[in-house]
């Protein structure tokens, strides 16, 4: 899968779908605060070139942002500097202790992937 996500899909993915994440954001900082979540760590698993990352920062939240992808991590990186982004799998990196864990967008879909399987038929 990280053959895909070389740097034309990661610019085809930051400008073609970036008002997914960003009219997300709004949404997702509504259920933090009404979480009562209102600082501390938040990871962002499959998070892109950051689009996600940056609202979280702008609203004071530390970031660690996490994605397969090593071009989608470099705009991630150039986009929020002052935030923490990893290259790894989601699948297998260690999450460390925080106030909350986000997954947006389609990453969890590649879990039957990960595990060598085909996803269930539904009833």
């Amino acid at each position: 899968m990280t053959e895909w996500y070389n740097e034309d899909l990661a610019y085809i993915h930051d400008v073609g779908f970036r008002n997914y994440a960003l009219n997300s954001a709004p949404g997702i900082l509504a259920i933090l605060k009404q979480s009562n979540i209102t600082t501390g760590l938040i990871v962002d698993l499959g998070c892109g070139s950051g689009l996600l990352a940056q609202e979280l920062h702008q609203a004071q939240y530390q970031v660690l942002g996490i994605d397969i992808s090593e071009a989608m991590i470099a705009i991630a990186k150039t986009r929020v500097p002052t935030a923490e982004f990893r290259v790894a799998s989601l699948f297998t990196t260690e999450i460390p202790p925080c106030a909350a864990v986000i997954s947006l967008g389609e990453c969890l879909c590649y879990l039957f992937e990960e595990l060598g399987k085909s996803p269930p038929n539904p009833p």
